[in-house]
């Protein structure tokens, strides 16, 4: 396969100056107060053996030092684009995050790329990290969506975050420039970091979680924003996403194995409802809808689906 940057000379554009055919890649990093942590993303992404052509880094009105240290690095990377936004007032989940996504997507000054990243701001990952996950997508042409396995640091111990096969966390999702048009890009809504797969899955793309390829999240999952705050907003975004009842019902079962026990399944069943009986918007997409039941009503059965 033969990507776009083959045979170019140093540019903005193309920030290694080799003569080769590696993949064109720009990224898109909504962050918002990781003073604790971007040093360590940032640190991890201009290491890589393959750079992007454009890091649009949007920091989303935080409060501590995360705008200087990103100025900082801008300063000694002119690939890295920051962009900073007026603080709300308050961290606002799942729409929040699209929000200023899209503020910085629009702002990419390169619009030839090969693949789209989203990737958050307190992650660290290998110097090949990225290389790797390209060699994903160029064995395998259907590949829409793909991206590293999340790993948290427990009790002295590096585990991995579980997760369907096909989910690929939001923290780190890398798009094949085909399948992000065929999806039509992502909703301003929770529930956008499974319906983006969900979506490309109905139109026959493949998305994958490479958890060899190590991805060290330090903050945990939802951590931001508390383990209640968090299930109610995954519920919340299951409304949204069109849901079965059926499958939210087992998966509130499954979740009361989760810490703080019992906590997270009560907010996953708060989230569905509240969102059912102020009936919040679904997402407008039939077809979409009928697809996600469809495969989850297939698990529940133990057919095989999506969930695997």
């Amino acid at each position: 396969m033969h990507w776009r940057g083959e045979g170019m000379h140093a540019t903005h554009e193309n920030p290694r100056g080799k003569n080769d055919m590696k993949p064109r890649y720009a990224i898109v990093s909504p962050v918002r107060d990781e003073a604790d942590h971007i040093a360590k993303t940032l640190g991890s992404l201009v290491s890589q053996t393959v750079l992007p052509v454009e890091w649009v880094i949007v920091n989303d009105g935080s409060t501590d030092r995360t705008g200087e240290i990103i100025d900082a690095f801008a300063v000694q990377y002119p690939w890295i684009r920051p962009v900073h936004r007026e603080n709300r007032g308050f961290r606002k989940s799942g729409g929040g995050v699209m929000e200023a996504f899209y503020d910085g997507y629009e702002r990419l000054g390169v619009r030839e790329w090969d693949f789209l990243v989203k990737l958050d701001g307190d992650l660290s990952f290998a110097p090949d990290y990225f290389e790797r996950c390209f060699g994903e997508f160029e064995r395998n042409p259907r590949l829409g969506i793909g991206g590293g396995g999340i790993y948290h640091e427990i009790d002295g111990r590096v585990e991995i975050e579980k997760t369907p096969l096909f989910h690929v966390r939001g923290a780190t999702k890398i798009y094949r420039r085909a399948c992000w048009d065929d999806i039509g890009g992502l909703i301003k809504a929770p529930g956008w970091d499974t319906l983006d797969e969900v979506k490309a899955n109905m139109k026959h793309w493949e998305t994958l979680s490479f958890n060899e390829l190590k991805v060290m999240h330090h903050r945990y999952t939802g951590g931001a924003d508390g383990g209640w705050k968090n299930a109610v907003k995954n519920g919340l975004g299951a409304h949204i996403s069109g849901y079965h009842p059926m499958f939210i019902f087992f998966k509130s079962i499954l979740w009361t194995t989760r810490k703080p026990y019992f906590l997270c399944s009560i907010g996953l069943l708060y989230g569905y409802i509240r969102g059912y009986l102020n009936r919040v918007e679904r997402v407008d997409d039939p077809a979409l809808i009928q697809y996600i039941r469809r495969e989850q009503i297939k698990r529940l059965l133990l057919k095989d689906s999506m969930w695997k």
